[in-house]
């Protein structure tokens, strides 16, 4: 067993994604109940895709020892014959039996071991090692995505002010949540024990969970990816093109400054009546408490801006002697954390929208410079160190010249490398001739013994997977409540929520790997194929006989359908036509957006430092 491997790629994915949460999130404010359990997560799921080929290259050593392991021996003649059928001629006996076979199996076996065909890769791992290690990975991050993360997204945004309430209320908003998979379950039992063919056990119970949570996975994997394989080539092809870029900023900026506004208007208004109720109620009032507690939530400089418009006003309102109940708190408190949640986020987006757009500009304005020597609007400190190497006039050739040409060789790589994935994940299911070029990779890579380059691709295709995928995730807006900030401007519930969408999301991934390199034999059928260690955890989807029968097979040629939809921009054109406003070129709509979004700049611009 190769200990030094795996024990650097476990520190490795372990720092990998302590750096990102710290990127993301914000240890000093956020709770350590929210900080831990979405580092396991996100740790938990790097290590399954860090591992991985580790398992491939294991499992190919494990499946070449028993290709060319030694035929039994024979059994010797003599050991089927009677004592007393032996004659005095003994010699004549040992010459003619097959016991001289027994001899050159021997000399064989002495060969082999000297000059081993199936040599052990440099970061084998033992089968029992790997196996012990992927049950504890799965079953924790599977306990996090189902259990564990969803309640804590609910306590984080439930409006009660003691533990035990806010626990009451998590487990009522996940009612429904969990009442709907007990739903799916008990279906599936009924469907199982209708079956004549199917008895239903302990192992067969555990392989439907997994087959339930992998097919919800792969329903996902299927919307991420054929969004992710078309917008990152995209997105790289685009970055180069600065005159785009720009008018895509202002036209964001310009969307965004009114979703801006409306978040600030919201809750400026509940913080006024906020206000309201705290100078209405005295200190000695038994919820007085409850009330301060929402104030402590407040911003310093939103609050000083209420605080300055109620003195101004506080001649015109009337004192009331009318004052909440406990239920109106709750409920005023978890609506005062969703309004104070939208209107971070919009400012966070807003002043990196902004530094975005100062940026190009300032880059348009450079190209143009003779003297080749980068003169920003706003000038940044930087650390010794940074200033020492990172010059301006290497700033103007990396941000005037080289970005460019490296944005559009990478935009190519990655584009081969969707057409890669398209392709293999059409075909993947054909066995005979192989067509999926990942699994020809990965079987002229073990045909040669070559378990390093084995590794090696495996770790370039999960890699482009994980990237297409996760850029989804990582860039993802849902109705406007998840977006992840770098510059740890990330809230609780958006991190919980990324932690639960990377645990769900990365066993099927694999899963859909292995099934393109062809290492799964549910697909490729063969009786003779050794499994990874990872396919005996997870089990085969050969339970439930609607999906053994090509549902988890057949269900990835969706990303050749989402992959074309997203490169003609198919949503796009469709939400313009409905009404709301997308950039899609020379719209006399999209033309006023990006007029007034570079206005908004303009006026933004004092207040960057």
């Amino acid at each position: 067993m190769s200990v030094g491997p795996l024990t650097v790629e476990i520190v490795f994915t372990f720092c990998l994604s302590a750096i990102l949460l710290y990127k993301y999130g914000n240890w000093k404010k956020h709770h350590v109940f929210v900080t831990i359990p979405v580092l396991i997560a996100w740790y938990f799921s790097f290590t399954i895709i860090v591992m991985l080929p580790m398992d491939v290259s294991s499992t190919s050593y494990r499946q070449c020892l028993k290709e060319n392991s030694p035929p039994p021996l024979p059994t010797p003649a003599w050991e089927n014959t009677p004592v007393e059928n032996f004659t005095s001629n003994a010699n004549e006996t040992w010459v003619s039996s097959p016991f001289r076979v027994s001899s050159r199996s021997t000399a064989l076996e002495t060969e082999l071991f000297d000059d081993p065909v199936c040599k052990e890769p440099w970061s084998y791992i033992p089968n029992n090692s790997l196996r012990n290690l992927w049950r504890i990975v799965y079953w924790t991050s599977q306990c996090l995505t189902w259990l564990i993360l969803p309640l804590m997204q609910s306590y984080s945004q439930a409006g009660d002010f003691t533990v035990a309430g806010k626990l009451r209320s998590a487990i009522i908003d996940n009612a429904i949540y969990y009442g709907s998979y007990l739903l799916i379950f008990i279906v599936l039992l009924f469907y199982i024990a209708a079956s004549p063919n199917l008895h239903v056990n302990g192992p067969k119970l555990k392989v439907i969970c997994i087959t339930t949570s992998n097919t919800w996975g792969l329903f996902l994997l299927v919307l991420l990816l054929g969004y992710g394989l078309v917008e990152v080539p995209r997105t790289c092809w685009n970055l180069a093109k600065r005159g785009f870029m720009l008018n895509y900023t202002y036209f964001k900026a310009s969307k965004l400054y009114l979703e801006k506004c409306e978040a600030e208007d919201a809750l400026e208004d509940m913080l006024e009546d906020i206000k309201k109720i705290s100078d209405n109620m005295g200190t000695s009032h038994p919820l007085r408490k409850n009330v301060d507690t929402i104030l402590t939530k407040v911003p310093d400089e939103i609050l000083n801006t209420v605080n300055s418009y109620n003195s101004a006003n506080r001649g015109q309102s009337e004192h009331s002697n009318t004052f909440p109940s406990e239920k109106s708190l709750i409920r005023i408190h978890r609506q005062f954390k969703k309004t104070l949640r939208i209107c971070h986020r919009t400012r966070t987006q807003w002043n990196i929208l902004v530094n975005s757009a100062i940026d190009l500009e300032d880059v348009a304005r450079n190209e143009i410079s003779n003297d080749r020597y980068f003169k920003p609007s706003f000038h940044k400190s930087h650390s010794y160190w940074i200033r020492l190497f990172y010059t301006p006039s290497l700033e103007w050739y990396w941000k005037c010249l080289i970005r460019v040409w490296t944005l559009r060789v990478l935009s190519i790589v990655f584009t081969i490398l969707t057409v890669f994935v398209v392709w293999s994940e059409v075909t993947f299911f054909n066995k005979k001739p192989v067509l999926s070029l990942f699994a020809v990779f990965v079987d002229l890579a073990k045909r040669n013994y070559d378990y390093f380059y084995m590794e090696v691709v495996c770790c370039l295709i999960i890699a482009y997977l994980c990237i297409c995928a996760y850029y989804t995730i990582f860039k993802i807006r849902i109705l406007n409540f998840y977006y992840l900030a770098p510059h740890h401007q990330t809230d609780e519930y958006s991190l919980i929520f990324s932690g639960m969408l990377l645990c769900r999301l990365t066993p099927p991934l694999c899963l859909n790997f292995l099934g393109l390199v062809h290492l799964d034999s549910h697909v490729t059928s063969d009786p003779n194929i050794v499994e990874t260690s990872y396919t005996q955890i997870m089990g085969h989807m050969d339970v439930i006989s609607f999906i053994s029968n090509g549902f988890n097979i057949y269900f990835p040629i969706g990303i050749l359908v989402l992959c074309l939809a997203t490169y003609f921009h198919v949503g796009s054109r469709f939400l313009h036509v409905i009404g709301f406003q997308q950039f899609v070129g020379d719209d006399e709509m999209t033309n006023d957006l990006i007029d007034e979004g570079r206005e908004l700049i303009k006026r933004d611009r004092k207040s960057v430092v």
